[in-house]
């Protein structure tokens, strides 16, 4: 078990830190906040999960597995929800005749 919850720990690692490109990367709020939103929910969930597979069946991995669900429902609830509010604030998704924001 422990070298299947190593090999999900890595895996989320993975997930989050693609994601975190995604941020350094991406022309404007919109794609960033895609980014984030699909790579944090399923790097977090991996990591969680790995963490309840090293815990072994117990009380406290249960929990463990609550969190995932929780994170699994919240988090693209949030991203849609922040993305909705962007565009009724007025912001205007990056398009590419607008050129590259960073200039």
């Amino acid at each position: 078990m422990t070298n299947l919850a190593t090999l999900l720990l890595i895996a989320g690692f993975f997930f989050i830190a693609t994601g975190v490109v995604g941020v350094l990367r991406l022309p404007d709020f919109f794609t960033r906040l895609h980014a984030l939103g699909k790579s944090d929910t399923l790097g977090v969930a991996l990591m969680t999960t790995a963490l309840a597979l090293h815990e072994g069946l117990s009380i406290n991995s249960m929990k463990i597995l609550l969190i995932v669900i929780f994170v699994a429902l919240a988090n693209p609830t949030a991203a849609h929800v922040l993305g909705r509010a962007a565009l009724k604030s007025g912001l205007v998704p990056w398009t590419r005749e607008q050129g590259d924001p960073k200039c």
